[in-house]
């Protein structure tokens, strides 16, 4: 039985899963720094929201193009080697961006170049890193597994926009992006004391066809897909987070340590979301809390757009919807988890990877765009109610993702991987 408190049994008791949780720990608080001074960088240089949007789109195409790749590649690799190639080139593109950043008129075209190449690097590391944790825990703690990254992920979503807008108000971009690089040696060494993570015997080569045949699952799985839907539905319509820099400089006007504590507070909000996620482990329908969840972070949205007069109960609503998203991220994965069979893992994976990071840049150009007719503050408001308007039509279309059931004694994978 789950309490509220999340379960640390896994960091107690498997050791690789451990090392991996500890580097990426310290290596997404780097790209954090990134997320946010990407944006802010280019709207600085440049003033205009449409090329903040942009920056999103261009970073969308090299996840549609890479990412289900990926997924493939993790389910015929061995994921520990993949993950350390993938790291290497993560680092070399933050510094890059230091380089860039160095210069006296950074050119645009050459921060959206390497946004690509970073944006296709991490559409390639998140489906073995995802679809490796069954293969360090055993099914029984798979569940508590995946709240602990929900709980990592949000812990430093937290320390590292904190740190990024100050370090921007203080030492500049540069700097901000140097962190980064660093973070991504943490991440390499404790990869590097990791056992290997072959793939299982008989797995095929990666092929247009290994790609397909996930893709027909999630498709006839509708409770997967649902999972997928309902994420799109509160990313591309709710997901404020372009207009971080131009909330913070044009309406609070609370400068740019405003973007780092906008972004802190949504990961705070979550952080103590996965901390109390403890009960997700006896959730018997997780559709139906699914579909809550994204409710509350819709009228949250709502809520931040607002809130245009208090800057402190405006991240306050952030704070919340960040807490109901996280709520949802837990219970999607493990749906995606329990019904996935093992061999298709990867790929499966790969899918929610796509989502989940396509979704919010999706989410980033539609709020800029918007943001252009009616205002940032405007557009976040229509982007929530749109959101919570999903929420019913999902509820209508899927109905079999609101009935979805999970009895407490079969809440483990299916197909269990080797350990």
């Amino acid at each position: 039985m789950g309490g509220l408190l999340v379960d640390p049994a896994p960091l107690r008791h498997d050791r690789d899963f451990r090392l991996l949780w500890a580097g990426q720990a310290v290596s997404t608080a780097g790209r954090t720094i990134t997320m946010i001074v990407l944006p802010y960088q280019v709207y600085v240089l440049t003033g205009d929201l449409l090329t903040v949007g942009a920056l999103s789109l261009i970073q969308l195409i090299p996840i549609l193009m890479f990412a289900l790749g990926g997924g493939a590649v993790a389910d015929a690799a061995d994921r520990r080697r993949m993950l350390i190639v993938v790291q290497l080139g993560l680092a070399a593109t933050s510094v890059a961006l230091v380089l860039i950043a160095l210069l006296p008129a950074p050119p645009v075209a050459a921060i959206f170049a390497v946004a690509f190449v970073y944006a296709g690097l991490s559409a390639v590391d998140q489906p073995a890193r995802s679809s490796a944790v069954p293969r360090l825990v055993p099914a029984h703690r798979l569940t508590a597994a995946i709240a602990l990254n929900q709980l990592m992920f949000n812990a430093s979503a937290v320390v590292g926009p904190a740190i990024g807008g100050i370090v921007l108000a203080t030492a500049g971009v540069a700097a901000a992006y140097a962190i980064d690089a660093v973070t991504f040696g943490v991440a390499i060494l404790t990869l590097l004391m990791m056992a290997p993570i072959p793939p299982t015997p008989g797995a095929p080569r990666p092929s247009l066809t290994t790609i397909l045949e996930g893709l027909r699952f999630a498709a006839r799985r509708r409770e997967v897909l649902a999972t997928f839907v309902v994420d799109i539905n509160a990313m591309v319509f709710g997901m404020p987070r372009a207009l971080y820099p131009a909330l913070a400089l044009d309406v609070f006007a609370v400068g740019p340590a405003g973007v780092g504590l906008m972004a802190s507070a949504s990961g705070l909000g979550a952080l103590v979301a996965a901390v109390l996620s403890g009960w997700t482990v006896d959730v018997r329908r997780p559709g139906l809390a699914v579909l809550g969840a994204v409710a509350v972070w819709s009228v949250g949205i709502v809520g931040f757009g607002l809130a245009t007069f208090s800057f402190p109960l405006a991240l306050l609503c952030l704070a919340v919807a960040a807490g109901a998203d996280v709520i949802s991220a837990v219970l999607r994965s493990s749906i995606v988890q329990q019904l996935t069979p093992d061999d298709l893992r990867g790929r499966v994976s790969s899918i929610h990877v796509l989502v989940v990071t396509g979704g919010p840049r999706v989410g980033d150009a539609e709020a800029s765009a918007v943001a252009t007719l009616i205002g940032p503050a405007g557009s976040v408001v229509a982007g929530g109610l749109l959101s919570l308007a999903g929420v019913g039509v999902i509820s209508l279309l899927l109905p079999e993702f609101r009935r979805l059931r999970f009895p407490l004694e079969a809440r483990s994978p299916r197909i269990r991987s080797p350990q």
